[in-house]
């Protein structure tokens, strides 16, 4: 079996881009793609009445990412992500940038989630349909669980207010989310085994 071919196998503990030929440029290369991928999904901004946290891509990319690159590397794609951004970057939601944004704490939450969706990756909770779904859920929950609350902080909302204006208009979308990644994660597996 040639290098090439040996790659190209899936064996466990591997996250999708560890299926490419390794080395420390495609490193570099994954984790500033994801940060990109993550910056253009979050121009896919729909506002939402009522609430100062618009619908984006920017978390179904960020769990992608994560998952996709695994813990380290999703974590490091997603820093840089947040360091850009707080930068000056206008990349987050609707062309955004800075520290200051009521929103931004979902932008630390996706950090901490594309590290724990990477590591359950790499434990294969991307290979099957069901725990894909729990793998994105959970994702989607360390999101919340930081972002609602850093949303009441800083716009001085009670939590019963954050949690209507930034979580439950959220929650349909992010079904969603889930069902597209229950599709894409597995199959990409399977194409991959191939």
């Amino acid at each position: 079996m040639s290098t090439a071919a040996a790659t190209a196998t899936a064996r466990p503990g591997q996250v999708l881009a560890d299926l490419l030929p390794a080395s420390r440029v495609r490193d570099i290369a994954l984790v500033l793609g994801g940060a990109v991928l993550t910056g253009l999904a979050a121009q896919l901004s729909v506002p939402v009445p009522g609430s100062p946290v618009p619908v984006t891509g920017q978390t179904f990319a960020a769990l992608l990412v994560g998952t996709s690159l695994g813990a380290g590397r999703g974590f490091l794609a997603l820093a840089l992500y947040a360091v850009a951004g707080v930068a000056g970057v206008p990349w987050f939601a609707e062309g955004t940038s800075g520290a200051a944004a009521p929103s931004f704490g979902y932008v630390l939450g996706m950090l901490l989630a594309s590290a724990a969706v990477g590591a359950l990756a790499r434990r294969g909770a991307d290979r099957s349909v069901l725990r894909t779904a729990g793998t994105m859920l959970l994702g989607e929950a360390i999101i919340y669980a930081v972002g609602v609350p850093y949303l009441a902080l800083a716009t001085g909302m009670s939590a019963a207010a954050a949690i209507a204006a930034g979580l439950t208009p959220f929650l349909i979308g992010d079904a969603l989310k889930a069902a597209l990644a229950m599709g894409a994660l597995p199959t990409a597996w399977k194409i991959a085994k191939r």
